[in-house]
């Protein structure tokens, strides 16, 4: 186990270390002068040029990636010219919302996606299984930003019963101190997610249930219910959660489209204000805490995988 930890820790550092190099070379490709990017249109070739020369935007590119690398070692993510403050403050301070956006949204797909894909599975080619998959593939297939258009169209304008904009609180519980203001970004959220875990959820439990053991169980005499829950739910699950940990990156997507549209004050609205300011510290920044977050999904998902099932250690 040992071994293997060391392993997946030494691959996830190098992985994180090339996102910083291919996202730093983009952004920089992207901005052309940062200093030109910061200070505007308006600002004369000379303060321009005195504002490169003073953050070392004038070196070679080589040079600057291990300045940035050299703060990053220390923790420091960079400066928001823009807002004026540190972009480790400004992602602190929008972390927290965000996580339990995810958060909530994540437990809540999973606790309806695993019964649901084990029912349809059961259920296999019935007319619950073709509905069911009918829908999810709707779901999985939609833009995010559609999904929750339509949500504000038939909750908010329609029947007017829930606010089409999320709460402006800047509670990190915001969801449980104001759950009808986040019912409709946590529906949309939810909802896309819910439709990719069923497809696996339902795929792996046929998987199981052709396997010999199942069969055993069924011929001693079991129930249905007590095979489902005592044998087949475990090995099941297992993909779902390899699943859960390479889904991170799709979480902290729909979660930038789902700020942006119910204006959620979080790290994905953030992202998407200074995407339009041209804030490359928040951008960059932004980028490799989520390509962190990504790694470590996917680190603790192979770690959960590999202690319920040690044959996948020696892969």
């Amino acid at each position: 186990m040992t071994r293997f930890v060391l392993r997946r820790l030494g691959t996830s550092a190098i992985v994180v270390l090339g996102v910083s190099v291919i996202t730093f070379i983009m952004l920089h490709g992207m901005s052309g002068s940062p200093g030109r990017a910061i200070l505007g249109v308006q600002a004369s070739a000379e303060a321009v040029a005195a504002f490169d020369h003073e953050h070392g935007y004038d070196q070679s590119l080589v040079v600057q990636y291990f300045s940035y690398l050299g703060r990053l070692l220390h923790g420091d993510l960079g400066h928001s010219y823009k807002l004026n403050q540190s972009v480790n403050a400004l992602l602190a301070e929008n972390a927290g919302r965000t996580a339990m956006l995810a958060g909530v949204a994540l437990l809540l797909a999973v606790a309806i996606a695993m019964p649901l894909g084990v029912y349809q599975a059961v259920k296999r080619n019935s007319i619950g299984d073709n509905v069911l998959t009918t829908l999810t593939f709707i779901a999985y297939s939609m833009p995010v930003f559609l999904l929750a258009m339509l949500l504000i169209q038939v909750f908010a304008l329609g029947l007017g019963i829930l606010p089409a904009q999320a709460s402006q609180s800047s509670s990190t519980f915001v969801i449980f101190t104001e759950p009808r203001a986040m019912l409709l970004p946590v529906l949309t959220l939810t909802g896309i997610t819910v439709a990719l875990y069923s497809r696996y959820q339902r795929s792996a439990a046929l998987d199981q249930l052709a396997q010999d053991y199942i069969r055993v169980a069924r011929a001693k005499g079991l129930s249905m219910r007590l095979v489902l829950t005592r044998h087949l739910l475990r090995n099941a699950c297992l993909p779902l959660v390899t699943l859960i940990g390479m889904t991170i990156p799709l979480l902290l997507a729909g979660n930038l489209v789902v700020e942006s549209v119910f204006n959620y004050p979080g790290l994905g609205l953030l992202f998407f204000n200074a995407l339009n300011n041209q804030d490359y510290p928040v951008l960059l920044g932004y980028t490799l805490v989520a390509s962190i977050l990504t790694v470590l999904g996917n680190l603790l998902a192979d770690l959960v995988v590999a202690v319920s099932d040690p044959r996948t250690q020696r892969a």
